[in-house]
């Protein structure tokens, strides 16, 4: 069940949100919203909702006895680190190992793969499960003694299957008590709403055109290789931002307040930059839990390089069991290694356009490693990309992807992702003006009033345009599933 399907939109929200707010006290509306993140689980993988909760008992039992038990805390905290590894590492991992130790020379007798269908949100909900343990060890935040609130924090179907990755201390207090107003359901579902359209009007419209380029990569000419990797670069963003952008809405709907996890990636000057407002939630959780454990920027410069790689090996790796995530991982630790050493520098010599030029580059060629199918199959695309491709035609299943619509989606998301469109609140302030010639303090109540106002109209009729998407398209992927 994703955010943008019909019976998610039509059925399953809105029974929640009547029953969550018939509901009175935080403690029925945590059991009403427990309840429905577990059935919005099931719908997808009812054999896994016993796994979730065994999890969710574990961790909960462990963190009760990290806290109460300073002598042996730290064997227990990683007992559970290694559970929740074990968990993603079986679930994620294992048939990777077992494909790649098959292929190694010595071994005469080939492996039987596990086969184990990959549980939805795993590297989401492991990787909260760890940040619990390991903050209440640190003592960041104290061990939680209700079940039910591990349970609702782990398990929260807004940001279970694709994040943004919370951290329990976030939330903590507002699993005990949370505050709701219309004004808060109001910003709520303008967040959703701009989710929504992000996911339903912009990815999946440019999505088509990507997946038919990546579809047979031996065939491309320079011209499809681009439009295709352009389409990708947008559909990644806009989709899982967009999703990100409904969680947090419906999140401040029901009184949560979840952290941002972008912020305008595609307008970055450098690789670092984009890291920092890239998925943050995960940028951060990497940072915390693996980095500076590791030494961080604190040890020596060639440490620290080790540091770097290690660390966005693993976030490739995180994202897929396959060998192209980790070279897309490595490739990324490459360039914020030679930021680090050198190159940061010279980038803050050039002008801010060549310099987002260059990160733009950068992170576009990334992502022909993270989509392809297969190492070959990137190396065959980055080939097409610069001429040693297919001939110079456009094959007729692009004129097919490229349907009208899909134009004014493209022109949209590049225009919405590239820049940050900070004059126009200026400019909506100077209509304001003009509009009403009053003193200051009621000029610039007028002011926020048309803002308002302009901004429930465009909500209004994104949410319109949305739904008729949502209910003619057949064509409604969603990314992060995968992950």
């Amino acid at each position: 069940m994703v955010f943008s399907s019909e019976i998610f939109l039509f059925f399953f929200l809105p029974l929640f949100l009547f029953v969550y707010f018939l509901v009175t006290g935080v403690s029925g509306k945590n059991i009403v919203l427990l309840f429905f993140s577990l059935f919005f689980y099931a719908w997808g993988e009812p054999l896994f909702v016993l796994m979730l909760l065994l999890s969710v008992t574990i961790n909960w039992g462990l963190g009760r006895y990290v806290s109460n038990n300073t002598n042996t805390g730290k064997m227990v905290l990683v007992i559970g680190v290694a559970w929740n590894l074990l968990v993603l590492g079986m679930a994620k991992y294992a048939d990777f190992f077992i494909e790649n130790i098959n292929r190694l020379p010595l071994i005469s007798a080939a492996l039987e793969p596990l086969g184990i269908t990959l549980p939805l949100g795993v590297s989401f909900f492991t990787f909260q499960a760890i940040s619990y343990l390991v903050d209440v060890y640190r003592g960041h935040t104290k061990d939680e003694n209700s079940w039910i609130r591990v349970a609702l924090y782990i398990t929260m179907f807004p940001q279970l299957v694709a994040g943004p990755i919370v951290r329990y201390r976030t939330v903590a207090s507002q699993l005990r008590n949370r505050r709701q107003t219309l004004a808060r359901i109001a910003i709520g579902a303008r967040i959703f709403i701009i989710g929504l359209a992000q996911k339903m009007l912009i990815a999946n419209e440019v999505g088509r055109f990507a997946d038919v380029a990546f579809a047979d990569v031996t065939i491309l000419d320079s011209i499809e290789a681009w439009g295709g990797l352009i389409a990708y670069t947008l559909q990644i963003y806009f989709d899982f931002a967009g999703y990100s952008n409904m969680a947090i809405g419906i999140g401040f709907i029901i009184g949560f307040s979840f952290p941002r996890n972008f912020r305008h990636p595609y307008t970055s000057q450098s690789v670092t930059e984009f890291w920092h407002r890239w998925h943050m939630s995960l940028s951060r959780w990497f940072r915390d839990y693996v980095y500076i454990p590791l030494g961080g920027n604190r040890v020596s410069a060639a440490r620290t390089y080790l540091n770097l790689m290690a660390v966005f090996i693993l976030c490739g790796f995180w994202h897929g069991a396959a060998w192209n995530f980790l070279i897309w991982g490595a490739y990324h630790g490459l360039f914020l290694i030679l930021e680090r050493a050198w190159l940061a520098s010279r980038l803050q010599c050039l002008p801010g356009w060549l310099a987002h030029g260059y990160s733009l580059m950068v992170v576009m060629l990334g992502w022909v490693w993270f989509r392809a199918e297969s190492p070959t199959d990137a190396v065959l695309y980055l080939g097409s990309l610069f001429g040693f491709g297919g001939n110079a035609y456009i094959d007729e299943r692009f004129h097919e992807a490229a349907i009208p619509f899909w134009y004014l989606a493209m022109a949209i998301g590049i225009l919405l992702s590239l820049f940050r469109w900070r004059p126009i609140r200026a400019y909506i302030a100077s209509l304001a003006g003009v509009f009403t010639e009053k003193t200051a303090v009621q000029g610039a109540v007028a002011t926020q009033s048309l803002e308002n106002v302009l901004r429930d109209v465009v909500a209004l009729t994104l949410l319109l345009a949305s739904i008729v998407f949502v209910i003619g398209s057949e064509y409604n992927p969603f990314l992060y599933f995968r992950f």
